[in-house]
C-alpha cells in the first residue's frame, strides 16, 4: 500500500517579513554564533529558545579535539533548559550559523532531541531555521522527523 506524506512549513524569503518575536529569536541565535567554539569545522552555530514565560536563552556549538565529543548548539541549549527550567516549556527554537550562506537545519541527532523535548513537555516546539536572510519554520519538531525513533 502506498501512502503519502505532506509537510507544511512557512518559507520567509526575507527575515524582515517575519513577526517581531521570530526576528528577535533569530537575532539571539545569530548572537550566539559568536560564542561557538568551532576550531575544527569553522562552522559556528547558535540556537535560541523562547520559553512559555517569555524568557529567551541561547547557546552555541562546541567542538573537541576528540571528535565526536563536541555538542551542537541545539542540544547544548535544550539539555540546559531541561535541567534548569523544566517547568517552563520551550515554545520556539531558532537556529542560525556563521557562515550563513544557507539556512541552518538541525542534524539528525538534534532533530531527535528536539522531538524528545517536545514529547516530554507535552506541547509543540516551533522551529525556525535561518540563514542568508531567509528562514523556514515548522510548527512542530515532528515535521522535521516524521519517521522518528520511539521506545
Amino acid at each position: 500500500m502506498e501512502k503519502s506524506l505532506t509537510l507544511n512549513y512557512i518559507k520567509a524569503e526575507h527575515i524582515e517579513d517575519l513577526p517581531t518575536a521570530d526576528k528577535e529569536l533569530i537575532a539571539e541565535a545569530q548572537k550566539a554564533t559568536e560564542l561557538a567554539y568551532a576550531k575544527y569545522s569553522g562552522f559556528n552555530v547558535g540556537a535560541a529558545v523562547r520559553l512559555r514565560s517569555g524568557k529567551i536563552m541561547r547557546a552555541a556549538n562546541s567542538e573537541s579535539e576528540v571528535f565526536p565529543s563536541g555538542l551542537c548548539a541545539e542540544r547544548s541549549l535544550l539539555y540546559y533548559v531541561e535541567a534548569n527550567h523544566a517547568d517552563d516549556p520551550v515554545e520556539s527554537l531558532a537556529i542560525a550559523s556563521n557562515p550563513s550562506e544557507r539556512e541552518c537545519y538541525p542534524c539528525g541527532g538534534c532533530r531527535q532531541v528536539i522531538l524528545d523535548v517536545e514529547r516530554r513537555q507535552g506541547s509543540p516546539i516551533r522551529v525556525i531555521m535561518s540563514g542568508n536572510g531567509s528562514a523556514s519554520i515548522v510548527e512542530s519538531a515532528q515535521l522535521l522527523l516524521p519517521f522518528t525513533f520511539q521506545l
